[in-house]
């Protein structure tokens, strides 16, 4: 598998007076899982089926490998929408295998494929049912196996956990996390921001069809990170109000959250901390992805 870069740059998109894309930049690396995060029309869909060749940019370049894309390119690639696109009276395996064909599989190689991939999404003993008997969250399972049956060296995926339990949740993200291990390339949105900040690598933040922040997961977390700090002591904690360069933000007994000017303070309440009593636990607290989301947005 070629271990290549997705990248956009300056990507641009107008329906008429209306600018829904305006200079969209960020990369998908190989072997990682980077989410795509941003409310309803915030472009998220439209950034998706320009990189597929759906729909054409108005500025702006996409290239796999510093590569520009071409429909050759564009074949390595796998593509779940967010609106269902299965046939309804077709059983689920032969509607895999008939996605695995399109690509040039022969219809045994087909066949033991989409076994397999349904075997790992759990559809394992639903292969011989219609598509319209399965439950939403099934269709969604069937859904994404259409996408991954050829092996796709780039993923981009619509909302690829909607409608489905938390193991049916755990279930896909396996199968997910196992084609980044070997190097593909996994663009996916999501409202679940709990399910983006466990899950990926890079994150993608966009609203109003601008990129408000991007990068490593990690990174974002320092970067946006408030100095706040907090402690678990077997001792009374109380004493935090009166220390200088310090707002107590949350407090119960031997537990508090609090801020502090900077790390020396931080450090100078550690010590204090360790004076009074047993510390079990005392470290930053890392801003969640939901609470980045909202600050960036604003």
């Amino acid at each position: 598998m070629t271990s290549a870069t997705l990248e956009l740059t300056g990507v641009s998109k107008s329906y008429g007076s209306r600018r829904v894309l305006d200079d969209i930049s960020f990369p998908v690396h190989a072997g990682q899982l980077t989410g795509f995060v941003g409310g309803n029309g915030a472009g998220k869909t439209t950034t998706m089926r320009i990189i597929l060749g759906l729909l054409a940019s108005d500025a702006g370049s996409i290239t796999r490998g510093g590569r520009p894309l071409t429909a050759d390119i564009r074949r390595q690639f796998g593509y779940m929408p967010e609106e269902r696109g299965l046939y309804p009276k077709m059983k689920v395996l032969e509607q895999v295998v008939y996605f695995a064909r399109l690509h040039g599989f022969s219809k045994p190689d087909a066949t033991e494929k989409a076994t397999a991939l349904l075997g790992d999404l759990g559809l394992g003993e639903r292969l011989d049912d219609n598509i319209e008997t399965l439950s939403l969250g099934n269709q969604q399972r069937a859904q994404i196996a259409a996408s991954l049956v050829h092996d796709p060296e780039v993923l981009i995926l619509d909302e690829p956990f909607s409608g489905l339990d938390p193991i049916a949740v755990e279930t896909v993200a396996g199968v997910l996390q196992e084609r980044a291990s070997r190097g593909v390339s996994v663009l996916f949105s999501s409202h679940q921001l709990d399910v983006v900040e466990r899950l990926c690598d890079d994150l993608v933040i966009i609203a109003g069809g601008t990129i408000r922040a991007a990068g490593p997961r990690d990174r974002l977390r320092e970067q946006y990170a408030e100095p706040r700090w907090d402690i678990e002591s077997t001792a009374d904690v109380g004493w935090l109000r009166e220390e200088p360069g310090v707002t107590v933000v949350d407090f119960e007994g031997g537990r508090a959250v609090f801020d502090a000017e900077d790390a020396a303070v931080a450090q100078r309440i550690l010590r204090r901390a360790l004076q009074e009593g047993d510390v079990s636990r005392f470290g930053p607290q890392h801003p969640t992805l939901a609470q980045i989301f909202k600050e960036v947005i604003r």
